[in-house]
C-alpha cells in the first residue's frame, strides 16, 4: 500500500506565506513527477505546479513567481512553498505522485487534501 500524507495547510492572511509538505510512504519502488492539485467547491481540480524526478518544474500561470515546488527524493517528500497569497488561493489543495509500487507497476496517488484559506 502507498499513501501520501499532507501537511502545512491553514488559515493566513493576504500577502502571507504557507508551506505544503506531502510525505510518500509504503511499498515504493520509485516516484516519477509529483504534484500539487487545487480544487474549490463546484470547480475542476487544477494543477498549481509539477515535478519531475530529475527536478524540472512546471507551474500554473497563477503560481508562477509566487509559489515554489521542490522535492526531497531521499524522503519521498515533495514541497509547495506559497508566498505572496491571495484571498483566490484558497482551495483544498492536493498532492499528486505517480508511484511505481512494483516492479514495472505505476500509478497515480493522491493525498487526502488540505484545506487553504487567505483571508483578513
Amino acid at each position: 500500500q502507498v499513501q501520501l500524507v499532507e501537511s502545512g495547510g491553514g488559515l493566513v492572511q493576504p500577502g502571507g506565506s504557507l508551506r505544503l509538505s506531502c510525505a510518500a510512504s509504503g511499498s515504493i519502488f520509485s516516484i516519477n513527477a509529483m504534484g500539487w492539485y487545487r480544487q474549490t467547491p463546484g470547480e475542476q481540480r487544477e494543477l498549481v505546479a509539477a515535478i519531475t524526478s530529475g527536478g524540472i518544474t512546471n507551474y500554473a500561470d497563477s503560481a508562477k513567481g509566487r509559489f515554489t515546488i521542490s522535492r526531497d527524493n531521499a524522503k519521498n517528500t515533495v514541497y509547495l512553498q506559497m508566498n505572496s497569497l491571495k484571498p483566490e488561493d484558497t482551495a483544498v489543495y492536493y498532492c499528486n505522485a505517480n508511484i511505481e509500487y512494483r516492479r514495472g507497476f505505476r500509478r497515480s496517488y493522491w493525498g487526502q487534501g488540505t484545506q487553504v484559506t487567505v483571508s483578513s
